[in-house]
């Protein structure tokens, strides 16, 4: 796990240049990697390239990055993990294809492979995560490539103008601003879209003319760089929509034989990802996957596992009680740091410079939080259960999302409209009360989230993207013209396979946006704040492979979720030490807002500033803030959407 950056200019730069620019990209993200810093350049090309190292394989020079292959052919900068790099190497020697190997770094063993059998060739050997830029030397082609669910991120795109033009690219925005002639434009769709979803769904970046490299693609670059050149489009050499078609086609046909496949494909996962040179342990909030993660890695281990959680002073945000008992049942070495909110309130006013596009899913702050007691209690590697929810039918709108469209969807417009203005008249906190006996959590909040959904939708898969969506016309906030939209992963056809089922559509539209947009930034940027590599294995392609072969009612089964990860859990952890609602890591920012952070909410919500900064209409947003401190009304989500990007705006703009 490290950082990346670099540089390709379409005018002559003198090596000292291009040395020093690559080198205050990297400085810029520094804490990805604070190990070690390495810059390669070739000025002929224009081409520059900056490593910043987190040594998790081989701490010896060895795995000093940009790296060389054997040959001397390609040159790499790798930010990620190949888990089943041991045995890459034995199929490479067993083919007569190997090196003499000089260390035991994995990122060795992948330019092996690329040598063998070409970038994609490896990649589709590779099982990690990864963004990685690799110069071809021979062909002259700078090649970007980024892993099949997006767990590492990766920028590109131009700054510039005319012919004093650099195509950027790097692990985050901070870097490519370091870039001294960075000039790009915010790009208002981009902020429209952070406004609907709480974060920039990719290809789009907050900037104008940067984009993320997607999920499952790679690009090839040309070089060197001509002036006026256009960035060429993307291709997959990994697609979900694959996966999905395969597993429709070979669906389990009984739950021994899943349950079995299943297992075994997570153990092995779990086994691979417990590689480092550096110590490991595992995040443990007492659900169901993290709990199953844990499991997995205690029973292959002769030591006690390392498990980490945090907990807040108000009961009803505080996992540290369920995680627990889970962790003395497996006999782990749990670490359990009780915070306040006074903690996770210091940690807002940073919130701009850990995430250096604007993010505005609140649970930013008990991820970092948690990434960082990890940390400073000496861990370098910390497995998650990253992924569980998507592949396994985890999340509360699978659940009940279709079961009330089909109840409501006879109901003429007009009467849903009524229905959802009789739902919010009753305030959060009253719903809440009312369905305490119910096993559904923050019930007041959801309850609102759907009553206002109500008089748009006109299908479940509407009902879906409604959901998913915080501010329903967001280009309509915007000052001036309202941009047009840029399609999303959620406005994207699904396999054919698909049709019948809008469970499994919600899901696939998750792994494709949500997951990779919204869970997984929020993990990286939190833990590489302060150094820390995080591992998904339910996000090994061989465990997504056999999620997509289980048919549905071996995911949700009745009322039940994660029907198929649970039996597995119950092995080797009690039913009652897991059994409660799902409730997601929340705190209370709506309860804040009205209390100690209102002032600093309130200076940056003035209709005032809103006005001269010329991005947002001031009316709508100054609206919802007063009904939101009447108490009446609960409009968090919203508004953290809009703070995040003022807060954003006041570090960046």
């Amino acid at each position: 796990m490290c950082g990346i950056a670099g540089i390709v200019q379409s005018h002559p730069r003198s090596p000292d240049q291009l040395q020093s620019i690559a080198a205050s990209m990297g400085a810029a993200i520094a804490y990805r990697g604070p190990d070690a810093a390495g810059v390669w350049q070739d000025p002929q090309l224009g081409f520059a390239v900056v490593h910043q190292r987190l040594a998790i394989l081989d701490l010896t020079p060895a795995g000093d990055q940009p790296m060389h292959s054997a040959s001397g052919r390609y040159v790499i900068a790798f930010n990620g993990e190949i888990y089943n790099h041991q045995q890459l190497r034995r199929d490479l020697d067993a083919a007569g294809l190997a090196p003499t190997w000089r260390g035991h770094a994995d990122t060795e063993t992948l330019l092996a492979a690329i040598e063998a059998w070409g970038l994609e060739g490896a990649l589709q050997h590779c099982t990690g995560m990864w963004a990685l830029a690799l110069l071809d030397q021979h062909q002259r082609v700078l090649h970007l490539a980024r892993d099949r669910f997006g767990e590492k991120p990766l920028y590109w795109g131009f700054s510039g103008s005319g012919t004093i033009q650099a195509l950027l690219f790097g692990s985050e925005l901070a870097a490519l601003r370091a870039y001294p002639g960075f000039n790009n434009a915010i790009d208002r769709a981009a902020l429209a879209q952070l406004l609907r979803f709480g974060q920039v769904p990719a290809p789009l970046s907050i900037y104008a003319g940067i984009a993320k490299l997607l999920a499952g693609h790679w690009v090839s670059i040309p070089l060197p760089l001509a002036p006026g050149a256009f960035l060429p489009r993307s291709q997959p050499w990994w697609q979900l929509s694959s996966v999905i078609e395969a597993g429709s086609t070979a669906a389990f046909q009984s739950d021994a034989e899943a349950l079995d496949a299943l297992e075994q494909s997570l153990s092995m996962a779990v086994a691979e990802q417990a590689i480092a040179d550096v110590p490991l342990g595992a995040f443990l909030s007492g659900g169901i996957d993290s709990s199953l993660i844990a499991a997995l890695l205690q029973r292959q281990s002769s030591q006690p596992l390392r498990t980490f959680t945090i907990g807040f002073e108000e009961a009803g945000f505080n996992e540290a009680p369920y995680a627990r008992p889970v962790a003395e049942h497996l006999g782990t070495s749990h670490s359990e740091t009780l915070l306040t909110s006074a903690d996770a309130r210091a940690l807002i006013p940073q919130l701009p410079q850990l995430y250096s596009e604007p993010f505005a899913d609140s649970s930013q702050l008990p991820t970092h939080l948690v990434c960082r007691a990890a940390r400073q209690a000496g861990l370098t590697v910390a497995l998650s259960g990253d992924g569980g929810d998507e592949l396994f039918g985890g999340y509360n709108r699978y659940s009940w999302g279709p079961r009330i469209w089909n109840r409501l969807a006879w109901l003429p417009g007009p009467l849903r409209q009524g229905l959802g203005r009789a739902i919010t008249a009753l305030p959060p906190p009253a719903w809440d009360a009312i369905g305490q006996p119910l096993p559904i959590g923050q019930l007041g909040h959801k309850a609102h989230k759907l009553a206002a959904r109500l008089r748009y939708v006109r299908s479940s898969d509407d009902l879906y993207r409604s959901l998913v969506s915080e501010w329903r016309d967001p280009a309509q906030l915007l000052q001036g013209e309202p941009p047009e939209l840029p399609s999303t992963a959620i406005d994207q056809p699904l396999p054919a396979c698909l049709s019948s089922d809008p469970i499994a559509r919600m899901m696939a539209w998750d792994s494709l946006s949500y997951l990779p947009d919204d869970i997984l930034v929020k993990v990286d940027r939190a833990a590489m704040a302060v150094g820390l590599e995080t591992r998904a294995p339910f996000l090994d392609h061989r465990v997504a492979q056999v999620a997509w072969r289980l048919p549905m009612a071996m995911k949700i089964r009745g009322n039940t979720s994660k029907w198929a990860l649970r039996q597995i859990l119950y092995k080797y952890v009690p039913k009652e030490l897991i059994e409660r609602p799902k409730a997601g890591f929340a705190i209370p920012i709506g309860q804040w807002l009205r209390g100690p952070l209102r002032p600093w909410a309130s200076e940056l919500l003035h209709p005032d500033r809103l006005r001269q900064e010329g991005y947002l209409r001031p009316e709508p947003i100054s609206q919802l803030w007063q009904q939101h401190l009447s108490g009446r009304y609960d409009h968090t989500t919203k508004l953290w959407t809009v703070l995040m990007w003022q807060a954003w705006l006041e570090q960046w703009g």
